[in-house]
């Protein structure tokens, strides 16, 4: 199978089941599973080919189950049928004391000090497990913010696993934001005060 089809694929499937269900016409229910044949029939795909896409996606975006399929997150709140509540009641709560981590740009974790962390257009905030995770963060980004998910749920809000790893929350207030850990050398010489930003230590 010709691997530019597969990567075509993959990216068509992602945005009809993130994004483009409403506007597609694609039956999808709240926690957002479509059947697969009418998937099938508005992505003009075969089975095949979905196939290969499930199996070969390199952070397991998607999921199969009965008949069905979905994104297992990053699903666009406006224009589609999901809901928080029913997203939430299909992924496992994460009850981890240890930090989780949201990889950013330099630019928008100065607004990030100011507001927290923000779903945007998405349901939720996507975070990771470690700095080096392979999936629930860009790769290449310049700032990693620790979270503290203890401080999370002292704040009412809680930390969920998707079916392929991602943490995800609500929001982060910015106080829930503990560590500062600059990945790029652009962002180096501005380390110090972007972690007095977020009223952290310089480092010593």
């Amino acid at each position: 199978m010709n691997p530019k089809d597969i990567t075509r694929a993959s990216h068509s499937l992602s945005a009809l089941l993130r994004h483009r269900a409403g506007a597609a016409g694609l039956a999808m229910d709240a926690a957002g599973w479509a059947s697969v044949d009418e998937v099938l029939r508005v992505a003009r795909l075969s089975r095949a080919l979905l196939d290969v896409v499930v199996r070969e996606n390199n952070k397991s975006r998607l999921e199969l189950r009965d008949g069905r399929i979905r994104a297992c997150q990053g699903h666009s709140l406006a224009g589609m049928p999901v809901t928080l509540e029913a997203l939430e009641a299909s992924w496992e709560e994460d009850l981890r004391a240890a930090t989780i981590w949201h990889g950013t740009s330099f630019e928008a974790a100065e607004s990030i000090a100011r507001e927290g962390l923000l779903p945007g257009e998405r349901t939720h905030v996507h975070l990771a497990e470690a700095t080096d995770s392979r999936v629930g963060k860009r790769a290449g980004v310049a700032v990693l913010l620790g979270v503290d998910p203890e401080a999370l749920r002292a704040s009412g809000l809680r930390v969920y696993r998707s079916g392929n790893g991602v943490l995800l929350a609500r929001r982060v207030p910015a106080e829930c934001i503990t560590a500062v850990e600059v990945a790029s050398e652009r962002a180096k010489p501005v380390e110090a005060a972007l972690r007095a930003s977020f009223g952290l230590p310089g480092l010593t």
